[in-house]
């Protein structure tokens, strides 16, 4: 080693090259005749950089890891500069779940040599596990360019690495004109297609690629989260069972499979995947904070705030899962909880996302402590900072509406009588969030007849599917026939088959949003039970603003946005009511916590089913429930909540006035 330079491994020269390279040849396909190679090999030379090297590499892939640690470790603080035995060392730490002293090798690989592509997919996983998506992202574009030789593939990395998409797919597809089979220039075009928002373009891309390259396994990786992202989940999880038979114990593949399982409802095992991933990578808060989601949804309520507790003790500037223990509703923060939110909302560099998290936690922080104008502070500042996030023009909705009812009229639905499926399977509870949707759910989930599933999104897929057949929805109903019509029904039924676990004839799908789609509902399932769950606007739409919704509903970042929402909302159901009276059966929230038995007993008349006391005895239903009030639901109803607006009402004003005539007429419709 004297003599050569702190970042280079020797290389032997003659016999000894030629049993080294042999060695080296055997990792891929027999590690453990790999180590006895080497291990013969330090026998003959001892300390010798490239077989301990090897060594290591072969005990690592063995499933010895621990093992392989003493021997790559100080290899690793004797060549600082040797990119291919930091890579080995960041493989091994990643093995053994400590991901951080693994992303800090891995990134010493990469810095040495940055076209060390294996260093750049282990740092994307390591990123992953440690819940850095972004940078985790830029390794996995950095892998994608240093897996290409050619210098137009080069090229075309490096502007899908800085964000020219245009350009990248422009240079990609030129690429493949002469070379249409490449692996790697198909991965990065379907990269390319997926940020552009052209999911299926990126999906046949992949499964092209995958159908002449098969142990592409970044490709498979690629596929399977676009396909979770697409809800496409039973399809992304036959891809996971491909990945995880070559690596069960990949950290990502786990993670991914767990959180396409609590997609659809199969808690305990996600739990499971989750508890073991975190055994062997404990350092990783995000990761507890997902543990701590599905804990929550199955009810798990002491063992859920320990996982969000060592989610904000491992990264306390981790907003997200301050706002899950603010999220439990239940949970009341201590004076030294709130220090150290104030704390690191007072910090810099704080990521925007937390920053916003961190705002709603503390407006229920102080909410509890009856605060309220700095409380509302909070609220106001989360809500600004994450509407300028997303994009929502209350315009569009008003003229959904609009257009809705000037469509679904008594004629229309005449002509169309008897048409869809005849399945009477769906009861839909529409409204607006934390209108008491889940409370209805929780209450005909208590019935020996009907399953409870969570907020499903397959109705709105299908109404974006049909707007985007070069029609306008809702108009392109107009255009389909009876077949059409039944088909859809029947999809319906298909894309919701796997969120039930029972043998019970109905089940409950409780997307607040899908009021916008109960023509399309009414035509495709006319069997099917709408029940409209409403509550005080005011009410309602203050808890909408102060909440913080993982997906969807960006019309709750501002009070105005919110009450013209909630106005459209009532516009729509009242034409409903018009036109199809009788259709839509109304749960008015307040009458429920006044009178529970009456209003149970005319929501089980309107579903056709006998009453059950179990239905009154909802909150000892143990069954899992994924939205923000799953703790208030396992707890009998109680009145304290329903005016808790009040504290709050200085600060309505625009939300008055947005509400207009709707809050007056209240509980019933303004006048047409």
């Amino acid at each position: 080693m004297q003599g050569r330079g702190q970042g280079q491994v020797s290389e032997p020269t003659g016999s000894l090259a030629t049993a080294l390279a042999h060695a080296g040849r055997l990792l891929s396909h027999d590690p453990k005749l790999a180590r006895d190679q080497a291990l013969a090999i330090l026998d003959a030379v001892p300390r010798h950089p490239g077989a301990t090297l090897i060594l290591a590499a072969a005990l690592r892939l063995s499933g010895d890891a621990a093992a392989a640690l003493p021997v790559i470790d100080p290899l690793s603080r004797a060549l600082v500069q040797a990119p291919e035995v930091q890579l080995e060392h960041g493989l091994v730490l990643l093995d053994l779940g400590r991901t951080q002293e693994a992303v800090a090798a891995l990134h010493r690989a990469t810095t040495l040599d940055p076209n060390l592509g294996e260093a750049w997919r282990a740092l994307s996983v390591g990123l992953t596990v440690l819940g850095d998506l972004a940078g985790a992202q830029a390794a996995s574009d950095r892998q994608m360019r240093a897996s290409a030789r050619d210098p137009d593939l080069i090229a075309a990395g490096s502007a899908l690495i800085e964000g020219r998409l245009a350009q990248a797919e422009h240079g990609l597809r030129a690429y493949l004109k002469a070379r249409p089979d490449e692996p790697a220039a198909l991965r990065m075009l379907a990269e390319v297609a997926a940020r552009l928002g052209r999911y299926e373009d990126a999906e046949r891309i992949l499964s092209q690629t995958l159908a002449f390259a098969p142990g592409f396994t970044a490709a498979r990786h690629n596929l399977a989260t676009l396909l979770y992202r697409q809800n496409k989940t039973l399809e992304a999880l036959e891809q996971l069972d491909l990945l995880q038979a070559a690596d069960p114990r990949h950290p990502a593949y786990a993670n991914l499979r767990a959180a396409a399982l609590v997609r659809i409802g199969e808690y305990e095992a996600a739990t499971a995947i989750y508890r073991d991933v975190l055994e062997r990578h404990p350092h990783q808060p995000k990761g507890w904070m997902s543990y701590g989601h599905a804990l929550k949804t199955l009810g798990r309520r002491a063992e859920c705030e320990a996982a969000y507790r060592k989610a904000v003790e491992q990264a306390p500037m981790l907003g997200e899962a301050w706002w899950s223990l603010a999220n439990l509703k239940t949970l009341r923060f201590t004076d030294d909880d709130l220090a150290t939110m104030e704390g690191q909302l007072a910090g810099e560099g704080l990521a925007d996302e937390d920053r916003f998290h961190l705002h709603y936690a503390l407006g229920k922080a102080l909410e509890d402590a009856g605060r309220y104008g700095e409380s509302f502070e909070h609220y106001a500042r989360g809500a600004e900072q994450r509407r300028a996030q997303v994009r929502y023009d209350a315009d569009d909705t008003t003229a959904h509406v609009t257009r809705s009812k000037a469509l679904f009229t008594p004629a229309f639905f005449a002509e169309r009588a008897g048409r869809g499926s005849d399945a009477p399977d769906p009861i839909f509870v529409v409204g607006l969030p934390r209108s008491g949707s889940t409370l209805i759910e929780q209450i005909l989930a208590s019935h020996s007849q009907v399953e409870g599933t969570m907020e499903l999104p397959d109705v709105i897929a299908l109404a974006k599917r049909l707007g985007g057949r070069g029609g306008a929805y809702p108009e392109a109903l107009a255009d389909l026939d009876p077949e059409a019509l039944r088909a859809l029904g029947e999809e319906y039924l298909e894309r919701t088959r796997v969120q039930r676990k029972t043998d019970r004839p109905f089940f409950v799908d409780k997307m607040p949003n899908n009021f916008a789609h109960a023509g399309l509902i009414h035509l495709m399932l006319p069997n099917a039970r709408i029940i409209d769950a409403r509550r005080h606007p005011l009410g309602c739409c203050f808890s909408g603003f102060k909440q913080h919704f993982a997906r969807g509903q960006t019309f709750s970042y501002g009070l105005t946005d919110i009450g013209r929402y909630y106005a459209d909302y009532v516009a729509l159901m009242a034409h409903f009511d018009s036109v199809l009276p009788g259709r839509i059966h109304r749960v008015i929230y307040e009458a429920m916590v006044e009178s529970p038995e009456a209003e149970i007993r005319r929501l089980l008349d309107h579903c056709g089913l006998p009453f059950e006391d179990g239905c009154l005895n909802f909150h000892q239903n143990d069954r899992a429930v994924r939205t923000a009030s799953s703790e208030q639901v396992r707890q009998p109803i109680f009145k304290d909540g329903v005016d808790q607006w009040r504290n709050y009402e200085p600060w309505l004003d625009p939300l008055k006035a947005a509400l207009g005539p709707v809050l007056t007429a209240y509980p019933a419709a303004p006048a047409i």
